[in-house]
């Protein structure tokens, strides 16, 4: 149960942010709708040039934080996918993501 309020709470802020026009970890909503095929199961496409263009401008470290959140899945996204996004946009991730 505590696991369903903390990710309906985690999708409602976010999903604030994203009306009030806010970036998430340097991330608008136009730059995480580029890169959401790209990381959902079961048979993702290749990152997007508009999706590569967003994660370069992206705070990297910010977004590794979610990784094990359950924001992700809650909102569709495989962790695991989202993880290999970055290499595949020829980015470095972080040392500790």
């Amino acid at each position: 149960m505590e696991f369903l309020r903390t990710a309906a709470m985690a999708i409602l802020l976010l999903s604030m942010a994203f009306e009030s026009g806010q970036a998430v970890c340097n991330m608008t909503q136009e730059g995480f709708d580029a890169c959401k095929p790209s990381v959902t199961p079961p048979n993702p496409p290749p990152p997007s040039v508009a999706c590569c263009k967003a994660l370069a401008n992206a705070d990297l470290p910010c977004l590794c934080s979610y990784k094990n959140s359950p924001l992700l899945p809650a909102l569709g996204i495989d962790p695991g996918l989202a993880m290999k996004l970055p290499p595949k946009c020829n980015l470095k991730l972080p040392a500790n993501c």
